[in-house]
């Protein structure tokens, strides 16, 4: 059915049909009455792909929203349609598994919903220029960057923290605790992505503090973040029989998943080994003991985010590079030895 089958079944113009879907003040109650009448007794869905067509100047900005389980995005996307919706714009958001490719799924939002800018919250970290080329606006990443990627930085814009300076900071607060004997989470050593980064700030820790690298303390859940992978990893490093007195995790969620394996095992935290993570998740305020981690600005990232794709729309800045500051939230699931 088309808008046109509405004006005739309604005996009124294309145009009142328009005016009725777009919820107009300039028609009288009997033709609105007449018009939702036959939309209701149709089921008539209207496309809003097409009626966005007629709109002279779009004020959509996209959110693809990659990984959809984790709770760390949260915050950051409250805060960036605050943010869009205080700056006049409407946020068009798309969530897909962590396995999906959020540069097509961009692509596609863009033509649909005829989008002036993209933030792609989450990603892939190795963009090539023959990938994003399929994307005709600006876009921001935010809480990743393109470090093994070959994109040239003035290209594209991103928001995230230092994640090999964040992870350093983490083991570091351990070695000053005492702890030589470090274990770490996390889901892959060479994924090409935030995980490989915190993982290169491990390793740095330990070197630079005159620790020696032990295979046998790294554990892996097989590249993913999720909790059950995380529990069944601790578990394996665990019943492994290596000796560790602390374990380094990627994320909050992790930590939580760790520190629930090592009870299960019979381990105290902090007593028998410590625990600290990345992300500052108000759940992980909430588990006993409170969980030690280094807090990622969330809210500051989604809302810097949009300033500076909005300074690309509205005023023709340039694309940039922001790395904002991990803050230690102390706990109690850490120990001085």
């Amino acid at each position: 059915m088309t808008i046109k089958d509405i004006a005739k079944l309604a005996d009124v113009s294309v145009s009142t049909v328009s005016r009725v879907l777009n919820d107009r003040p300039d028609v009288s109650e009997d033709s609105r009455r007449r018009v939702r009448a036959v939309i209701e007794a149709h089921r008539y869905v209207p496309n809003n792909s097409a009626r966005d067509l007629v709109k002279i100047r779009s004020d959509a900005v996209g959110l693809v929203v990659r990984g959809v389980q984790n709770p760390f995005y949260t915050d950051i996307i409250h805060a960036i349609e605050q943010k869009l919706d205080a700056s006049g714009y409407t946020m068009v958001m798309r969530q897909i598994p962590s396995g999906d490719d959020e540069i097509q799924c961009g692509a596609v939002m863009e033509k649909e919903k005829r989008l002036r800018g993209i933030i792609f919250l989450g990603g892939r970290s190795d963009y090539s220029p023959e990938e994003v080329s399929l994307l005709g606006v600006p876009y921001v990443c935010c809480s990743y960057s393109n470090c093994f990627g070959t994109l040239r930085e003035e290209d594209f814009s991103s928001v995230t923290v230092d994640d090999h300076k964040t992870a350093y900071q983490a083991v570091e607060s351990l070695i000053k605790l005492g702890h030589r004997r470090i274990a770490v989470l996390l889901p892959s050593c060479n994924d090409r992505s935030v995980s490989e980064l915190r993982y290169n700030g491990y390793c740095a820790a330990l070197r630079d503090n005159g620790i020696a690298f032990d295979s046998a303390l790294v554990a892996e859940t097989g590249g993913c973040f999720e909790m059950p992978e995380s529990y069944t990893g601790m578990c394996r490093l665990i019943d492994s029989g290596a000796d560790f007195s602390a374990v380094f995790t990627l994320s909050d969620t992790m930590a939580i998943s760790a520190m629930k394996a090592l009870e299960d095992r019979g381990r105290r935290v902090p007593e028998d080994c410590s625990v600290i993570a990345i992300d500052g998740l108000t759940v992980s305020e909430y588990v006993s003991p409170t969980l030690t981690t280094l807090v990622q600005p969330a809210e500051e990232m989604g809302r810097e985010s949009v300033r500076i794709l909005l300074d690309i729309l509205d005023n023709g800045g340039a694309n940039r590079h922001v790395r904002l500051e991990a803050k230690v939230r102390p706990g109690a699931s850490v120990k001085q030895l």
